[in-house]
């Protein structure tokens, strides 16, 4: 198994340069970094990839056991690094799931990961009454991914535009759109359910790395309570707002996300 073709990693930069991975988010790919990857060519050696499943992943090697939680997705990131040789020093730019999927293998590989840069993370969606407030009962996940069987095409076209956020550019809301349905159905409903119903509050906590937090102000799927917690979580945790509606900020506000990663890595990149 050749892990770079399995996860189409796609690698630019020097190889003296600090090293930036970024991972995407549910129904998503690397091209959803596009906007935010010039700002660092000239100072990083940048490592993008696609989950198995997503983007232009080798679909073959999709494993509905490895992948039946966010374990099997940390699995990946690990061994791309070993396949690169990398062994350490590593700034982890996480969306969404993958946040989690991300200080899992942190977790799990102390050492490999130099900071984490945390955009719209949620480590639990569910609301878990009384201490934690996820955002979603258990009943409207469930439908959520019972509307994915009913009427897939329906169910991409109505959650596009809650992560693009409104008033962005429908153009924005079309991309997504457009990767959710480029994705075999049932991958992406086996890949929700992993997303949708995992509980990682606990290895939030015993993130050991320092981390930026980048919160969206109005966000339907991780509020400014839960990017709160998140900050409660992590010690060494830096929390931003950005004044940002929806849940892809590097997609429909990149300029604000580029800002916030230099101004948290300066003193490891000079871009």
């Amino acid at each position: 198994m050749n892990v770079l073709q399995r996860n189409n990693v796609k690698i630019t930069g020097s190889k003296s340069a600090p090293i930036i991975m970024y991972a995407h988010g549910f129904g998503c790919s690397q091209a959803m970094w596009a906007a935010v990857t010039p700002a660092f060519e000239h100072c990083s050696r940048q490592v993008l990839f696609d989950f198995v499943g997503s983007g232009q992943s080798d679909i073959s090697q999709y494993s509905f056991s490895r992948y039946a939680d966010l374990n099997g997705y940390a699995d990946d990131i690990l061994e791309i690094c070993d396949a690169l040789e990398l062994t350490g020093d590593i700034i982890f730019v996480g969306h969404s799931v993958s946040c989690s999927i991300g200080i899992l293998a942190a977790n799990r590989r102390p050492g490999l990961f130099k900071s984490m840069i945390l955009l719209g993370p949620s480590p639990c969606f569910l609301n878990m009454p009384p201490d934690y407030a996820g955002g979603f009962e258990q009943e409207d996940l469930a439908g959520l991914i019972e509307l994915m069987d009913q009427n897939y095409l329906g169910w991409a076209n109505y959650l596009a535009p809650v992560v693009a956020g409104a008033g962005t550019d429908p153009v924005i809301a079309g991309q997504l759109s457009d990767s959710f349905c480029s994705t075999d159905p049932v991958i992406t409903k086996h890949f929700a359910n992993a997303t949708f119903f995992a509980d990682n509050r606990a290895d939030f906590a015993k993130l050991s790395v320092p981390a930026l937090i980048l919160q969206h102000k109005e966000d339907a799927l991780a509020s400014v309570e839960v990017g709160q917690f998140v900050h409660q979580q992590i010690k060494n945790s830096q929390f931003v707002i950005l004044d940002v509606a929806g849940h892809a900020a590097h997609m429909s506000h990149p300029a604000l996300v580029i800002d916030a990663m230099q101004h948290f890595l300066q003193q490891e990149l000079h871009c």
